[in-house]
């Protein structure tokens, strides 16, 4: 796919090609060649409204703050199964605000979900339909629209330095609080630090996240206990699985927050993206468990939480157009490291590649 860009850097070997990891100096190459082009293209909403897309006439466009979504009471499958449309962005929000836009993260964060869902789909289920033909890349992600249960599952295996407000850092170090989403807390946790055992801390849904326990779920209509208990069990289990593939590649979860919702069959499966880059953190360990550091000693991370720490404009609280080049390389580099394979970018434009995705997922489920 990205033969343009390697073309542009001299011949390979086919080896090469296949199975070389790109570097971190190839990485910036891309991002600084083909970064703008790769985010070009009208939003889906301008896409539908200027009948570019003519099957999607007259369905819902629900904007999200990384991923829009389209559905409506005429999109559904031949076996009446009602179809939402996923539209990764290359937006990124830290602190639930939008911060700018980062090269390839669209593609980048669907082969990560991509990945993941092959350790956890049996245990967690999913909304999402398969598609002959349609990259682990893809802008678009074709799912069941679901009857989403308005909690986010927060699951904790190590207390990491944070500066989100659900975070459970804020509550214990900083706060000083010993009660936390129903668990309490022994005297000597520390930050960063492994907990006793994964803790299923849930947060709500709404514009300022807040963590609360099972029992404020249910109280405020967000799902019942028996939901939340089947939630947290599949939650337990898929935690196990996803350590357990990361231990061969010398990672450990961190700490992962996955989102679920009621299917036709009523079961309940996940909904959106799992164990990505986005929401969850990947930190390297040594063969005997320990976290590997860096020079300052913080953990060596796989995900979003660098790009928290960042300076922002003062004026605008967006990240520099450098900033966004080097936010893009990290993600570059993560995926491969968590994948061990090389990343193929679609050089596309993303109008491009939306057209194509939702003209062939149409083609397999209408």
């Amino acid at each position: 796919i990205n033969a343009e860009y390697m073309g542009s850097r001299g011949r390979r070997s086919d080896w090469t090609l296949a199975m070389a990891l790109l570097t971190q100096e190839e990485i910036r190459a891309l991002v600084l060649e083909h970064g703008t082009k790769v985010n070009e293209g009208r939003t889906i909403l301008d896409l539908i409204n200027d009948g570019a897309i003519p099957r999607l006439a007259g369905c819902t466009v629900q904007p999200g703050k990384v991923s829009d979504s389209v559905f409506g009471p005429n999109l559904k499958t031949k076996d009446g199964k009602p179809i939402r449309l996923m539209f990764r962005t290359n937006r990124i929000s830290t602190h639930d605000k939008h911060r700018g836009a980062i090269p390839f993260k669209d593609q980048v964060l669907g082969v990560n979900h991509d990945f993941m869902l092959a350790v956890v789909k049996d245990i967690l289920g999913t909304s999402q339909f398969d598609i002959p033909g349609l990259a682990p890349s893809s802008t678009v992600v074709a799912s069941e629209n679901l009857k989403p249960l308005k909690v986010e599952n927060v699951m904790r295996a190590y207390m990491a330095k944070s500066t989100t407000s659900t975070s459970l850092y804020q509550h214990y170090l900083v706060q000083g609080l010993r009660q936390f989403c129903g668990h309490t807390l022994p005297e000597g946790l520390t930050v960063n630090g492994k907990l006793p055992y994964v803790m299923d801390t849930p947060s709500t849904k709404e514009a300022e996240d807040r963590s609360v326990t099972p029992q404020d779920l249910v109280d405020m209509g967000a799902c019942t206990m028996e939901q939340w208990i089947a939630i947290r069990n599949a939650s337990l289990v898929a935690y196990g699985a996803v350590t357990q593939a990361l231990r061969a590649k010398g990672l450990t979860l961190v700490d992962t927050k996955t989102e679920h919702g009621i299917n036709t069959k009523g079961e309940i499966v996940s909904q959106d993206e799992l164990y990505t880059m986005d929401s969850s953190r990947f930190w390297k360990v040594n063969p005997d468990g320990s976290l590997v550091c860096d020079e300052s000693g913080e953990p060596k991370s796989f995900s979003k939480e660098f790009a928290r720490g960042m300076a922002k404009d003062p004026k605008t609280g967006m990240f520099s157009a450098e900033q966004q080049v080097e936010i893009a390389v990290r993600y570059i580099e993560g995926i491969q490291f968590l994948t061990g394979t090389r990343f193929e970018p679609d050089l596309r434009p993303r109008e491009e590649r939306i057209i194509q995705s939702v003209n062939l997922i149409l083609d397999t489920l209408l």
